[in-house]
């Protein structure tokens, strides 16, 4: 056995020389090697790609920032018109909920309202996974007491 894992050794090693001496086994890299234009001008498609791809990052975060600002200076109004109608001695929540609903109705009227699909329910109404009932067939007893 110790022979034999000693003439695997040195087969290793003397394939693993052989494979270090061999020149690149790619053949891209001796294309590459002979077309510098084509590197040159694949590196340029990436610059070119990735500068497309900033600027439109770019483009969504100052869409993103414009809305937070709007959101920041509705926000702002509400708290001003809910401080006057409490400086007033009317009830804040009323006028709170009413602006609210313009929101809402505002936000619904300009986005294109979403039908939901008629969904039935995983389970029954009686579904009690505690009492065992309406379970199906996979319902668990314990064993009986005493050897078996």
């Amino acid at each position: 056995i110790l022979l034999a894992a000693v003439a695997v050794y040195l087969l290793v090693q003397k394939v693993s020389r052989s494979l270090a001496a061999r020149p690149s086994g790619r053949p891209g890299a001796a294309v590459a090697a002979e077309e510098p234009d084509v590197v040159v001008r694949r590196q340029e498609a990436l610059a070119a790609a990735r500068l497309r791809m900033q600027e439109e990052l770019n483009a969504q975060a100052e869409r993103y920032k414009e809305k937070q600002r709007q959101l920041e200076e509705e926000k702002r109004r509400q708290k001003i018109a809910m401080w006057e109608s409490m400086q007033e001695g009317k009830s804040y929540k009323g006028n709170l909920k009413v602006s609210q609903q313009e929101l809402e109705s505002g936000a619904s009227s300009s986005a294109v309202p979403k039908s939901k699909p008629n969904k039935k329910p995983l389970r029954g109404g009686g579904y009690n996974p505690l009492s065992g009932e309406g379970g199906g067939t996979c319902s668990w007893r314990p064993g009986r007491r005493g050897p078996s």
